[in-house]
């Protein structure tokens, strides 16, 4: 398939730059296994988990991952934390006018210095050095959280809380697993007192999820590697359901991308390291029965992802009913259940 394919026409004013007040106001499109599609509201998922189904959750924190400092000649730096490797080192991208050299160091608030020790295509190592113990400490001293370019605006005090799933644990992501960002305390609670299952894994979000697809034949797109943690305890949980009929039932495209690494041999197994699964239509899905997601930008590999899961011309078409019933887009917008062609 081509890049092309997975174009459509979005109006900007669709885009959502900010949270509705309550999370699980959210709209929710409903595409069948045959794609059939229905309108609904987030809370009404409740009606559409069983007992017994499996909810699996990413767990990753979103850290404040966007910093600004100076270089040593005085040029202003705009720094993105794509991962944390230890408790002095990441990876980064730099916005600069003119591009450090090895050894240079950039300077930050606080006395907080990084040091520039190699360059990975698009991507710095950088070792840190201050008195905050760790580097996670110096970042969420110093850092904004990075919010979607396509947002066109500032973080403000509410993000912290609402560019965050409620259940979030294990720092991490420079991006939010948005499709969790729905589910709110009572809604959880409702789903516990219906004995539905839930599970949870850790995917840590880089700042390549926001990478457009350059190729125009989408299987040369190479995606960035990010890390990810599924336990025994998940992988059990898994199997059991499946035992017993039920759904395993993937909380996000990250879910979705790290249950299907670790599914690769056919049965789930637990994993500990990268992941750089790149899903596109023709995909053979082996975990996952249903998908809650948010709506992604057009021509992206999220959009290829889920047009694999549900079917190309299901998602399409249900993507041009979205736009037609004005549902809100990307991060902050309205969601969709897909049920697995």
């Amino acid at each position: 398939m081509r890049l092309d394919d997975f174009n459509f026409e979005l109006p900007p004013e669709l885009i959502a730059r900010y949270p509705l007040a309550k999370r699980s106001a959210s709209r929710l499109i409903k595409v069948q296994t045959q794609g059939e599609i229905s309108h609904h509201y987030f809370a009404d998922i409740l009606a559409f988990i069983n007992e017994g189904d499996l909810l699996v959750f990413n767990d990753t924190k979103v850290i404040p991952a966007r910093l600004f400092g100076l270089k040593s000649t005085g040029g202003q730096v705009e720094l993105l934390v794509e991962r944390v490797l230890d408790q002095q080192r990441i990876y980064a991208q730099l916005r600069v006018s003119k591009s450090p050299n090895i050894g240079d160091f950039l300077f930050f608030a606080h006395g907080i210095r990084f040091e520039i020790l190699k360059r990975h295509d698009r991507f710095y190592e950088l070792a840190y050095h201050g008195t905050c113990p760790t580097v996670l400490d110096a970042i969420e001293m110093i850092g904004q959280i990075p919010l979607p370019p396509y947002m066109q605006r500032m973080p403000e005090d509410s993000d912290k809380e609402r560019y965050q799933t409620v259940y979030a644990r294990f720092k991490g992501s420079v991006a939010a697993p948005t499709a969790g960002l729905h589910f709110d305390a009572d809604l959880l609670r409702q789903l516990q007192e219906k004995n539905v299952e839930m599970g949870y894994l850790t995917l840590h979000i880089g700042a390549g999820t926001f990478a457009p697809v350059r190729t125009e034949n989408i299987k040369e797109h190479v995606m960035h590697p990010e890390y990810l943690e599924i336990s025994p305890v998940l992988c059990e949980q898994i199997d059991a359901t499946k035992a017993r009929g039920k759904r395993v039932i993937a909380v996000g495209t990250t879910s979705l991308r790290a249950l299907e690494t670790a599914s690769q041999s056919g049965d789930i197994t637990p994993y500990s390291g990268e992941t750089s699964i790149f899903i596109y239509p023709g995909y053979q899905f082996r975990c996952a029965d249903v998908l809650i997601t948010n709506l992604h930008l057009p021509r992206s590999s999220l959009l290829m992802l889920v047009s694999a899961f549900a079917g190309y011309h299901n998602v399409m078409h249900a993507y041009q009913q979205a736009v037609k019933e004005g549902y809100r887009f990307y991060s902050y917008g309205d969601a969709m259940w897909v049920e697995r062609a």
